[in-house]
C-alpha cells in the first residue's frame, strides 16, 4: 500500500518535474514581503477601495492561503524566521534590535550552496556592521537600507532622536548608494528587474522586501491621484500599496519576457499586520489607514491581527490556480520548502521548526504543523487545529488601554477561529482541558526555544 505521505509527495515531485525545462532541475525563487500591510487589503482578499491587480493576478492563477501566519507580529522577528526557518528565539532575533547572529544560515545560504545566484532588495532589518549585512549572509546583490524604516525620498532614517542622530540609509552591497529624491518602491522595481536581467540564465533567488506600506506615509502624486475619492490616511496607503503593485508586476514582466514565470516560484506575502502606532498618522493621532479585517489586534499583538498577513503561492505548472487553502503554514516553511524544491540541504546542524510546505498547494495535502507558537513582548500564543490561546495578549490598538496586557480571566483567551477568527469569545470556561493543555504546550515549547538553539 502506498501511504498518503508517499502519494502527496509523488504527486509533488511529478509536478516538479513536468514545469521545468529539459536539464533544468532547479526552479527560481523571488519572495515579495511588504511591510506593515493589513490582512485584509488587497484586491484578492475583498478589498474594494484598493487596487491591486498584479497582485490579485498571482493569487488567481496560484494558491491564496486563508491561514498563514508570520512567526512574529513585529518586523525584525518575523524577518529572521522568514530567513532561518527557525523560531524567533531559536534564531536570536526575539525582538526588534538584535541583528542575525552571524551563525544563523539563510535561505541565501542555502540556495547558494547549490548554485543560485541570490539578491535582496529592499529592506534588511537583521544587521548593519560588516558581518552582519546581506552580503555577508548569503546574497551575492543587496540594494536597500539596513534600518527598520527610512524616508522615501531622502532615504534617511530619522526615528532615533535623541539617542541616535538621523543618519542616510541607502546601500549597493557594501558601498553607500544616493539616490536623492527617487521614491524607494520604483528603485526597488528598477533593482530587482536588473537582478533578474543579470541572472536570468541561471537559477536565483530574489527577495524583495519592500518598505511600503510601513510609514513614513509617503506616495508620488501619480498614485495619490488614483485614490481621489478615499480619506486622506488611506489614499496614501492606498497609494503606496499601488506602488508596490506596480513594482510586482515589472518584476513580473521581466520574468515573462525571459521566459522564467513557469520556472519561477513566486511569493508575495507580509512580515506582520497592519499599525496603530501614532507615529504613523496624522499628527500623532491614531492611524486608520491598514485594515486587518475582522482579525482582533494590530502590529505587535499575539492576536491574529498581529501576524495573520496575505499570503499567495504561484508556480505555473505546479500550484494549480484559483485556489483558496485553509490550512495552517507560517513563514518558518518557506527556508525547507525551498530547498526541497532547489534540491538544496537543509542545515542539520541546528533545529528547523519549519515545514515543507508545497504539497499544500500542489496535492490538498494537510498542514504539516501540529501546532504554532508565538512569543512577543511577555505574550505568549500557541495555536493547534482550530484552537487558539492567547497568555496575557495585548491588542495594541494605539490606545492607552490597548497597549495593555488583557486582565482577569482574558489573560487566557481561547478562541475557537473556526466559528470566531475575530478571537472575540473567551472560550476558557467552556474548555478548560483545552486551555489548560495549549497553555501547558505553549510554556513547554518556550522553555525549549529559549534554551535549545
Amino acid at each position: 500500500m502506498v501511504s498518503r505521505r508517499d502519494f502527496l509527495a509523488a504527486s509533488t515531485a511529478a509536478a516538479l518535474q513536468g514545469a521545468l525545462p529539459a536539464g533544468r532541475t532547479q526552479p527560481n525563487f523571488i519572495i515579495f514581503l511588504t511591510d506593515d500591510q493589513g490582512c485584509h487589503d488587497l484586491g484578492c482578499l475583498g478589498s474594494h477601495d484598493l487596487k491591486t491587480p498584479n497582485i490579485d493576478g498571482l493569487a488567481s492563477t496560484g494558491a491564496r492561503f486563508t491561514n498563514w501566519y508570520a512567526a512574529a507580529p513585529v518586523c525584525a522577528p518575523s524577518r529572521a524566521a522568514l530567513m532561518t526557518g527557525r523560531y524567533p528565539i531559536r534564531a536570536g532575533v526575539p525582538n526588534n534590535g538584535p541583528a542575525l547572529p552571524e551563525s544563523e544560515k539563510t535561505i541565501a545560504n542555502c540556495l547558494q550552496e547549490s548554485g543560485y545566484a541570490t539578491g535582496i532588495i529592499g529592506k534588511w532589518h537583521l544587521g548593519s556592521t560588516a558581518a552582519t549585512v546581506p552580503n555577508a549572509r548569503g546574497f551575492d546583490r543587496f540594494f536597500g537600507f539596513h534600518s527598520g524604516c527610512i524616508d522615501y525620498y531622502s532615504h534617511r532614517y530619522y526615528w532615533g532622536e535623541p539617542k541616535t542622530v538621523n543618519y542616510h540609509d541607502l546601500w549597493s552591497n557594501r558601498t553607500e548608494a544616493f539616490e536623492d529624491g527617487q521614491y524607494t518602491t520604483e528603485l526597488f522595481a528598477r533593482e530587482a528587474v536588473q537582478f533578474i536581467r543579470e541572472n536570468h540564465a541561471r537559477p536565483f533567488f530574489l527577495y524583495v522586501p519592500f518598505n511600503g506600506v510601513h510609514y513614513p506615509m509617503h506616495a508620488p502624486k501619480r498614485y495619490v491621484d488614483r485614490f481621489g475619492d478615499l480619506p486622506f490616511e488611506r489614499r496614501i496607503y492606498a497609494a503606496m500599496l499601488a506602488a508596490v503593485d506596480d513594482a510586482v508586476g515589472e518584476v513580473l514582466q521581466t520574468l515573462k519576457e525571459y521566459n522564467l514565470t513557469e520556472r519561477t516560484f513566486t511569493i508575495f506575502t507580509a512580515d506582520n499586520g497592519a499599525t496603530r502606532e501614532k507615529r504613523a498618522g496624522l499628527n500623532q493621532q491614531i492611524p486608520d489607514a491598514g485594515h486587518n479585517g475582522i482579525l482582533r489586534g494590530y502590529k505587535f499583538s499575539a492576536f491574529d491581527g498581529g501576524m495573520h498577513p496575505p499570503m499567495v503561492m504561484n508556480w505555473p505548472g505546479v500550484i494549480p490556480g484559483g485556489q483558496v487553502i485553509d490550512e495552517v503554514g507560517c513563514h518558518i516553511d518557506l527556508l525547507p520548502t525551498f530547498c526541497k524544491a532547489a534540491g538544496a540541504r537543509v542545515p542539520t546542524d541546528r533545529i528547523v521548526d519549519g515545514h515543507d510546505s508545497l504539497p499544500m498547494a500542489t496535492s490538498q495535502a494537510k498542514s504539516p504543523h501540529d501546532a504554532i507558537y508565538w512569543a512577543s513582548n511577555n505574550q505568549l500564543a500557541v495555536r493547534k487545529g482550530k484552537w487558539k490561546l492567547v497568555k496575557d495578549g495585548i491588542v495594541y490598538d494605539g490606545t492607552p488601554e490597548g497597549s495593555k496586557p488583557l486582565i482577569g480571566d482574558d489573560a487566557l483567551f481561547l478562541s475557537n477561529l473556526e466559528d470566531d477568527p475575530g478571537e472575540s469569545r473567551n472560550l476558557r470556561h467552556q474548555f478548560p482541558a483545552v486551555a489548560d493543555e495549549l497553555e501547558t504546550q505553549a510554556e513547554k515549547w518556550l522553555a525549549d526555544v529559549s534554551g535549545n538553539r
